[in-house]
């Protein structure tokens, strides 16, 4: 049930919106002045809160201030009997979401708070995604393999080099692209995924550069592509060894000028993007089979990263078996397994040819056919070795 606070100092005020409120299923607490209502914003977590602007003691655009740093995900609406346009922008400015005047139209009040449940439940949304991101691009383990790909990501992230990273299917490549965007000074725009591989190589020019409406018989309508959708951020060209020629070409011209030209279109279009690329082929091999383009590689690997494989990371995988089992309850709601040491010390024997995405769904199949402590046993029976 959703909560709103009231901190008005007239009584009359405050039950008929409490009253209101209550009608339409929110729980609602009160508060006759600004200190009570701050004190009650430290106790209780609140929604939306509906305040007065002239109030004694302290007013209202003062407790708004003040709130943005006691709960910043309150809805602040504030409502006043001498509403003036200059001060809806003032308590606009200093964070309120909205501002209405007494007598409330009821309508008008009932609607400006369900807005600001909505844009209360979108921050906490936003928020909670931003961390199972953080979490999933995580790198865990302390091995010295994986100390050298961090310190390279700390020193790399902060600049615009380019980089290629290089690794074993499953081996974390995608985590490594995660974290350069997000030590990066390009952290607050976006990151654009794009596998190459995965793409028809008719497509990947439209994939990546757009087209307009009409540039071939199925392009009913004007497409942007990942070029133009990332800039501000990062563009991730995951297994760009599987790219066609034809679009390394053009992949090729973007980097040295930072425009594109949309399949079908003439107009150029500047774009600020940072490229960053994965493959697990030997490019170098790739460029002698006259597979991929040579100035393209010395583009791309300004900085090359070698992402080490699980089988040359094994003191890791007690780590990595932790944080799966972790994930895995949290995904189906259940308390997490435990794995004993003979169970993580049979894992750590193992020949890990999948590597991390492997071990992941070696520890997922364990947890379902395994009791509360996974067992060496289990491990045996249900790691498919």
């Amino acid at each position: 049930m959703p909560k709103i606070l009231i901190i008005d100092d007239e009584r009359a005020i405050r039950n008929t919106l409490k009253e209101i409120l209550e009608y339409e299923s929110y729980a609602v607490d009160q508060a006759e002045d600004g200190p009570t209502g701050l004190d009650m914003l430290v106790k209780n977590k609140y929604d939306v809160v509906l305040c007065d602007i002239k109030m004694p003691k302290m007013d209202g655009l003062e407790v708004l201030e003040r709130a943005q740093t006691i709960s910043p995900d309150s809805a602040f609406i504030m409502v006043s009997a001498h509403g003036s346009i200059e001060t809806a922008v003032d308590a606009t400015k200093k964070g309120a979401f909205d501002f209405i005047q007494k007598p409330p139209d009821l309508n008008r009040l009932l609607i400006t708070v369900r807005n600001a449940l909505d844009r209360t439940k979108l921050v906490t949304e936003t928020k909670t995604l931003k961390k199972k991101i953080a979490k999933s691009s995580e790198m865990v383990g302390n091995s010295t393999a994986l100390g050298v790909v961090r310190k390279a990501i700390e020193k790399v992230a902060p600049t615009d080099a380019r980089v290629l990273i290089t690794g074993p299917n499953g081996a974390g490549k995608e985590m490594v692209a995660r974290q350069l965007h997000e030590q990066s000074n390009r952290a607050g725009g976006p990151m654009v995924e794009v596998n190459c591989a995965a793409i028809p190589s008719e497509l990947i020019e439209s994939e990546l550069f757009g087209h307009e409406k009409g540039s071939f018989t199925s392009a009913v309508k004007q497409r942007i592509g990942k070029f133009e959708q990332a800039s501000g951020g990062t563009l991730f060209l995951d297994e760009i060894g599987d790219m066609s020629l034809s679009a390394q070409a053009k992949v090729l011209r973007a980097l040295q000028e930072s425009k594109i030209t949309r399949v079908g279109g003439e107009k150029e279009i500047s774009v600020d993007v940072r490229v960053v690329a994965a493959t697990n082929k030997n490019l170098v091999q790739e460029i002698a089979d006259r597979n991929f383009r040579e100035d393209l590689y010395h583009r791309l690997s300004v900085i090359l990263i070698q992402v080490p494989a699980l089988n040359d990371r094994r003191e890791d995988i007690p780590d990595l078996v932790q944080k799966f089992l972790n994930d895995i309850a949290r995904d189906y709601g259940n308390k997490p397994k435990k794995a004993d040491a003979a169970a993580l010390k049979y894992l750590q024997s193992l020949n890990w040819t999948g590597n991390i995405r492997e071990l992941r769904n070696v520890v997922e199949r364990l947890v379902i056919m395994s009791d509360d402590i996974i067992t060496e046993a289990d491990a045996k029976a249900y790691s498919g070795k």
